[in-house]
């Protein structure tokens, strides 16, 4: 039992690693992405993004799964994990992230991609692009996800025995999420022209 445990709690760190340093990249990446002008490096930037999310997150949140979902049966009795506050607040939270993450900010950014795609073959800026590139609440979800994992970890880590951690640190969460939405935009204007200047150096 010991083995098996040890086992899959390395698996289990793997995963949170692999997530965190998957969305760490998406945000760097979407960052860069609203300070450039040129198409290509635009599409270079979303490219990017796509790799950090089906390659590095969801294979962190795949690992993760597994390896939680075999400790909960195996060492918390099933659903008596619901009596662990700390545990309960990470099986909800990644939950709300894991099916959040795949329906809309994942889908976002693929459909981000492929419009870009064809503004690159058409060799323009489509309004369908320009349009994709404003909208609201795939921006605040994809801001909301590192929050959010950070959340998970002090769950992990504190281990607290009552819900006071998981309710103050969701709602942090949310309302960093909202200012993030609210001033990215500010310095970074979401209708982007990406026209053929020079393009701006990344700042951070």
């Amino acid at each position: 039992m010991g083995d098996t445990y040890t086992l899959l709690k390395f698996v289990h760190v793997l995963g949170a690693i692999l997530i965190g340093g998957g969305l760490i990249g998406v945000w760097v990446f979407d960052l860069c992405s609203r300070q450039v002008h040129q198409l290509p490096q635009f599409a270079e930037a979303i490219r990017n993004i796509a790799v950090f999310y089906d390659g590095v997150v969801v294979s962190g949140a795949l690992l993760l799964l597994a390896s939680g979902s075999w400790m909960i049966v195996q060492f918390f009795s099933g659903w008596d994990f619901v009596n662990f506050p700390w545990l309960a607040g990470m099986v909800a939270l990644f939950t709300f992230e894991f099916v959040e993450g795949n329906i809309v900010t994942r889908f976002y950014f693929m459909r981000l991609r492929r419009l870009t795609q064809e503004a690159l073959s058409s060799g323009t800026i489509t309004p369908q692009l320009e349009k994709a590139r404003a909208e609201h609440i795939p921006t605040f979800t994809h801001f909301l996800d590192l929050p959010m994992f950070f959340v998970m970890i002090a769950l992990g880590t504190i281990r607290p025995t009552t819900w006071t951690l998981f309710f103050i640190g969701s709602m942090v969460a949310v309302i960093m999420a909202t200012i993030l939405t609210i001033l990215v935009p500010c310095l970074y204007p979401w209708l982007i022209r990406l026209h053929l200047s020079e393009p701006r150096q990344f700042r951070f």
